[in-house]
């Protein structure tokens, strides 16, 4: 390949006297080109190839043991004054940050291969898109990284000449969980990363670039890069209405994505824009349009089945690298979520040590992976590809929560909204190491992924909302609600279309709602329940608002605010006050619209 943008090539040489690589590759994303890469992976360990019949074109890869999940710990946020990381980053001066860098990759890559990585985030002839480069000596992260961006010439292309371009290092050093750094450079637009070979640590252009980076990159020029799906619901008449939904990591966005429709609902379609990342900006139309700037999928394996997301299934029956999932002796993979078949003989766990039910540990890592091209994916929409994004007509914030939160709510405003994303909490999930099932406040489901002061995050959604003439709807969902067997109380999967309608409907103005201190709650007629196995207690269990639980949580979520001092917004203060006092209100709530029929929600709060 003929690089003759000067800034590159510089910066590739630079890079390279650091870390003296035997050789260096410049992929260009070519077929023959990933072929061969699979082949070295193959070759040198990192992957082990899958039954061609079962899982054409598909590898295994196996982690290290203590690398398996992102480190929080170990990432920073390297901006030139602490307030500007806020205290929602580990923050680490620039100088301090390469100073401790340097050290660690001088000579790093002696032995080995530097590939350099060209990619391009969101469409060609977008505004949205920008290039990124990543120098890695890791096959795994080159194959991935060919599934995840456009990948190659396209790069280029669009660089042309420019110096402006994101600076991605990568290697998997030792994998010394103690000299493990994740470091984003904001003001450089560049990423170091060394000893982790994990996606979300490797993989520069997803978290890293396309949510860390991109916020800031958003917040100096006026869009946002957000944690969501993005994906399209279509009705009978042939309209369709495009949804992006903000859900911490392994808390059903995948799924929701995909989701399909069955039943009275099987003349809707779904059509997928994207699982994870959105890129949204203010449309010359007052609109707000988003784009997915990534080209696969990088989803959570346990779990995923023919009911839980069929499309998904269909989408990895091929070209798919999976990560720590188990390796059944025909040389296909298992995972929890799977028909276990009868005899085990012969299954190997994700560390690849011999597994059967009674070994006392999952077969398959909790945050065992796929990633495979969204290209593949049996309801993906060219619209994928369009340079000026989707529409959006409604911004979901989900999280897991086993009480509190009702099914569905909808903020009263586009401020309210703000606030609704800002309080998001949600159970811990494998996806992040540490404890599993532990509360904890992740705003906008963007607390790991925020490259910036996040009071100053909040300020900026309430500004892109002033350049809005058409504000999309924004809504608080929560599948995760049990009963007092610790039961899910809402069937989910496939039913959360029920919801989806709902939401649908009340983008356009036909479905009825009602008013309570959290916000819009649908009324029995608008929610379509017919045919669910859901008793009335169950329903008013997901619709009810316990008036003290609620306060003491507003008061808890006062503390988390006071973390930001003068920066947060005084906006999300009123907002935070205004529920205290609807909460407090000794009276019934203002049914809007309500039909004789009304979910009994008010129980809880009205001191009826």
């Amino acid at each position: 390949m003929d690089i003759t943008n000067t800034a590159v090539r510089s910066w590739v040489e630079e890079i390279a006297r650091l870390t003296k690589p035997d050789r260096i590759v410049w992929l260009n994303g070519s077929d023959e080109e990933y072929a061969g890469l699979l082949a070295e992976g193959v070759r040198i360990g990192q992957l082990i190839p899958l039954n061609p019949d079962q899982h054409p074109n598909s590898y295994l890869h196996r982690s290290h043991p203590q690398d398996v999940a992102r480190t929080e710990q170990c990432t920073y946020v390297c901006t030139m004054s602490q307030d500007d990381a806020g205290p929602n980053n580990n923050w680490m001066a620039p100088d301090e940050a390469y100073a401790t860098l340097r050290p660690l990759f001088n000579g790093i890559m002696r032995g080995r291969t530097m590939y350099v990585v060209p990619y391009l985030l969101g469409p060609a002839g977008s505004s949205f898109s920008v290039v990124g480069f990543e120098l890695t000596d890791s096959v795994y992260v080159a194959v991935n990284m060919r599934i995840m961006t456009r990948m190659g010439a396209i790069a280029f292309e669009r660089l042309g000449d420019s110096p402006r371009f994101v600076k991605g290092v990568h290697s998997y050093g030792a994998l010394d969980p103690q000299q493990r750094y994740i470091c984003h450079f904001p003001q450089d637009l560049a990423v170091w990363s060394i000893n982790s070979g994990y996606g979300g640590n490797a993989l520069l252009s997803k978290k890293c670039f396309a949510l860390r980076l991109a916020s800031w990159l958003g917040k100096r020029e006026g869009w946002l890069a957000e944690h969501m799906f993005i994906t399209g619901v279509e009705d009978p008449q042939g309209r369709t209405t495009y949804i992006a939904g903000a859900f911490p990591s392994a808390c059903g966005k995948t799924n929701l994505a995909m989701l399909k429709p069955a039943g009275q609902y099987s003349g809707y379609k779904i059509w997928c824009v994207g699982d994870d990342i959105a890129w949204l900006r203010v449309g010359a139309d007052g609109g707000l349009y988003a784009t997915n700037p990534e080209a696969g999928f990088f989803g959570v394996a346990p779990g995923t089945n023919m009911k839980t997301n069929p499309n998904m299934m269909a989408t990895i029956a091929k070209n798919t690298i999976f990560t720590n999932v188990a390796l059944r002796p025909d040389q296909t993979v298992w995972w929890e979520g799977l028909d276990l078949p009868a005899n085990v003989d012969g299954f190997l766990d994700w560390q690849g040590n011999p597994w059967d039910p009674a070994s006392g540990h999952k077969a398959a890592h909790p945050n065992s992976r796929f990633t495979a091209p969204l290209t593949q994916c049996p309801i993906y929409t060219p619209k994928w590809n369009d340079p000026e994004g989707v529409p959006i007509s409604a911004i979901l914030f989900g999280a897991r929560r086993s009480t509190l939160v009702p099914l569905v709510c909808e903020a009263f405003t586009w401020q309210h909204g703000v606030y609704l994303g800002a309080t998001l909490n949600s159970e811990t999930t494998a996806a992040a190491a540490g404890a599993t099932g532990v509360v904890r406040r992740d705003p906008m489901a963007m607390l790991p992924f925020c490259g910036y002061n996040m009071a100053d995050y909040f300020g900026h959604w309430l500004n892109v909302g002033t350049r809005l003439t058409h504000p999309p709807k924004i809504y608080r969902v929560n599948w995760f609600r049990v009963d007092g067997q610790g039961q899910f109380l809402w069937p989910g999967f496939g039913e959360n279309m029920r919801v989806l309608k709902w939401i649908v409907d009340r983008c356009d103005g036909t479905a009825d709602a009602a008013e309570t201190p959290l916000g819009y709650l649908p009324t029995l007629e608008a929610l379509d329940t017919a045919g669910l196995d859901l008793s009335t207690e169950a329903l008013q269990t997901l619709f009810d608002v316990d008036r003290d639980k609620w306060l003491d949580a507003a008061r808890r979520q006062t503390d988390f605010f006071s973390k930001f001092g003068d920066r947060l917004p005084r906006t999300l203060l009123d907002e935070q006050q205004a529920l205290i006092n609807r909460l407090k209100e000794e009276r019934r709530p203002r049914w809007k619209g309500a039909g004789p029929r009304l979910l009994r929600m008010n129980a809880g709060w009205s001191g009826s």
